[in-house]
């Protein structure tokens, strides 16, 4: 029974890369849901109060419940993608790429943090590197909506139109 309740991540993970994949929103939760489990009531007690916080726009009260959450549990991803996501919303984006660095180093294909990786990098100017970011996504997750048009719009910027 509990094997039957198990969620086999690298599966979902697959679906989601599969552009055919119609119902890739309810995957995506799905996904955002198992990452979110941190193995310690206390620890997701801190990443709820921090997505709550992040809900309210309160940004510093987000950057304190993952702070915490950062310090009590490292190797928790979600932590540093919650954290990330409110130095980001602070303007602090060096601060802000530290912690996608921290994410990705933990989770590799978390979508979330790439996504905020490649807007850091198109909004600080460093197109072709942004580009490559959003190319990257779109064989992890290519159903994100902003992803065509960000390719699009940083392949004429970078590499121009065909005369």
């Amino acid at each position: 029974m509990a094997a039957a309740q198990d969620v086999d991540l690298e599966e979902l993970m697959a679906d989601l890369a599969d552009p055919s994949t119609e119902n890739w929103e309810q995957i995506e939760r799905q996904i955002i849901k198992e990452w979110s489990k941190s193995g310690s009531a206390a620890m997701d007690l801190l990443l709820q109060r921090g997505q709550k916080a992040l809900e309210e726009e309160d940004w510093d009260t987000a950057l304190e419940h993952f702070t915490a959450l950062t310090d009590h549990a490292p190797d928790f991803a979600e932590g540093w993608n919650g954290r990330a996501t409110a130095l980001f919303q602070k303007q602090l984006f060096g601060p802000a790429l530290e912690d996608i660095g921290r994410v990705l180093a933990l989770n590799p294909d978390h979508f979330g943090a790439i996504t905020g990786l490649a807007v850091i990098l198109q909004q600080t100017g460093q197109d072709a590197e942004a580009l490559e970011v959003w190319r990257h996504l779109e064989t992890v997750n290519p159903h994100r909506p902003e992803l065509k048009d960000a390719i699009l719009q940083l392949e004429l910027a970078t590499e121009g139109t065909a005369i």
